[in-house]
């Protein structure tokens, strides 16, 4: 074993032992068994009661990332998104001391756990693309859905504690995610390249504006990972985590991560559009910032994968930032500076 792989494996094997001191909280601890499904931005875990084979999903958070009131207002949102049936996502469970977050410590850390129910149904995947493209067309609607009722309950949902997605805190000099400049592959003249493509964002993003009819709370995190298929078309809506105060648009361009460069995504950006209809209006204007909410996100990926190690970033890797080459000359071509 490397010392790469020795330090990831120390890792998990942490984060493991947090998630079996979480569940103890719960009446089904003594009779369940876990499992790691994902280690990216937390470590997340399949939880099963042997004595019922109900299922759950634990969600060790990785620290100093969300504070306490952050987790506690993306439950709030969870809470009333099941109240007034918007979309089907997933509910926190209630531990036996009648909290939802529990706080492990280990190593002068927190490391807040929640629970949540588990839900049945495949993720969307890019391998089947006509496929996909049909269900862009339901992804685009449930976000509208999502967009319509954060709108609707703006005097509520204003006053949670979310962080923004913003210009500033995914290109700017302090990002949430890191710098795009410190990911991998960069050249001196690639650097160049994004950082025209990066000002272009910025000018475009100016002139647009953050009015109410644009700006709100939103999923965030709207890629394929984060969405299951259950029977023939519903679309189940997982993993609110990044959930926070951006664009609207910034939805459309989540959905479309790490497949930006792929031939069908004007495709799957055209069904998406047809669905968001269906529920709210789009303005011309909106959609002529399409290509730029694409390009930022795809910039934001690029300094997530260089400052995280995991399955997703070592997949990626280099090719993904050599692959944007190609969209970044085209969005300086077609998009005029205002």
């Amino acid at each position: 074993m490397n010392n790469h792989s020795k330090l990831f494996y120390e890792v998990v094997k942490k984060y493991d032992n947090i998630a079996e001191a979480a569940i103890k909280f719960y009446p089904f601890s003594h009779k369940s068994n876990i499992r790691l499904l994902n280690y990216s931005e937390n470590a997340t875990y399949l939880v099963k009661d042997l004595s019922t084979d109900q299922k759950y999903i634990l969600r060790v958070c990785r620290p100093n990332y969300h504070t306490k009131s952050e987790i506690e207002s993306e439950l709030t949102w969870l809470k009333l998104i099941a109240a007034q049936e918007v979309v089907k996502a997933p509910l926190p469970v209630l531990g036996n001391n009648g909290i939802y977050i529990q706080d492990i410590w280990d190593q002068g850390q927190h490391y807040f756990c929640i629970m949540f129910n588990f839900l049945e149904g495949e993720l969307l995947s890019e391998d089947n693309e006509k496929i996909l493209i049909k269900h862009f067309e339901n992804v685009g609607e449930i976000t509208a859905k999502l967009h319509d009722h954060t709108i609707n309950n703006r005097d509520y949902l204003g006053n949670i504690t979310r962080f923004s997605w913003n210009y500033e805190t995914i290109l700017g000099p302090n990002p949430k995610w890191g710098r795009w400049q410190d990911g991998l592959g960069m050249t001196p003249e690639r650097v160049e390249l994004f950082e025209k493509v990066s000002e272009k964002i910025k000018t475009r993003l100016d002139h647009f504006g953050s009015g109410p009819d644009k700006f709100g709370l939103i999923h965030g995190d709207l890629r394929l990972a984060n969405l299951l298929v259950d029977g023939q078309d519903k679309i189940k809506v997982i993993d609110f985590d990044d959930c926070g105060f951006s664009y609207y648009l910034f939805d459309l361009a989540a959905s479309l991560s790490f497949i930006e460069h792929k031939p069908f995504v004007p495709e799957l950006i055209e069904a998406w559009l047809k669905g968001y209809r269906k529920v709210r209006p789009l303005s011309k204007e909106e959609e002529q910032e399409i290509s730029t909410f694409i390009m930022m996100r795809r910039l934001h990926l690029i300094a997530w994968i260089g400052s995280r190690d995991n399955e997703t970033t070592r997949k990626m890797g280099i090719r993904y930032t050599e692959d944007t080459d190609i969209l970044a000359k085209k969005y300086l071509q077609y998009t005029k500076i205002y």
